[in-house]
């Protein structure tokens, strides 16, 4: 409107109430007159309130990365306790908005459906795509979720922490049966004057500390997030 010098100040006040309420309003005008406004809105979904939730129980700080306006971005924000808002953001500026966060320190994972997200979550430490989303954002992903439901956001960092505390105590006993092993199948007792190990009992402990591993590991079976 303003390149074609059409005033909007007749129906700005609506503009921005309609903005408030979190809805996204679109001129119109006819014969170089403003005519009109019509505001769309994305519904939020239910459960997106309680996803960010979880991921603040989880230490995480969330931002919504957004090319509508400040009003409408915040309302949203506002709705479901989002921490950070980027408004504004043309779609070839996002992976930009991810890297100055990066450049802050901070490691970054990024969630997205979008073709015009598929930059910023290969630019994200973390590329999340909803399982609905486009063939290009769920190959720029390094996860993808199954369903389009934010709550999944919340269950897959739960379960990757868990993962990765698994291998972790796989790893200790791993190398506690072989620090313990290894100088017993070297003969270090029998040099002390005990006896020599049998290789059946060998056998044994090697079994024993691959069931020890796998078991521990089948516990993640059992998991079920709490988040949220």
């Amino acid at each position: 409107m303003d390149e074609h010098g059409i005033s909007r100040e007749s129906l700005k006040a609506d503009a921005d109430r309609l903005a408030a309420e979190g809805k996204t309003p679109m001129y119109i005008a006819l014969d170089g007159e403003l005519a009109g406004i019509v505001a769309v809105a994305d519904g939020v979904k239910p459960s997106s309130r309680q996803a960010v939730a979880g991921l603040h129980a989880l230490g995480i700080e969330v931002a919504m990365i957004t090319g509508d306006t400040a009003k409408t971005a915040h309302a949203i924000a506002r709705e479901v306790g989002i921490d950070r808002v980027l408004c504004e953001v043309l779609p070839g500026e996002k992976s930009g908005e991810i890297k100055k966060l990066q450049q802050q320190g901070r490691t970054v994972a990024m969630v997205g459906d979008g073709i015009n997200d598929a930059p910023a979550l290969a630019q994200a430490d973390i590329g999340i795509a909803i399982g609905s989303g486009t063939d290009v954002a769920m190959e720029s992903a390094d996860i993808v979720l199954m369903r389009s439901d934010l709550m999944d956001v919340t269950a897959a960092i739960e379960l990757s922490k868990k993962t990765l505390r698994n291998i972790k105590q796989n790893l200790f006993w791993a190398f506690a049966y072989n620090t313990l092993g290894i100088p017993l199948a070297a003969g270090l007792v029998y040099l002390a004057g005990g006896p020599l190990l049998n290789p059946m009992f060998a056998a044994a402990a090697m079994s024993l500390s691959s069931v020890s591993v796998l078991t521990n590991a089948l516990r993640l079976k059992r998991f079920r997030p709490k988040a949220g």
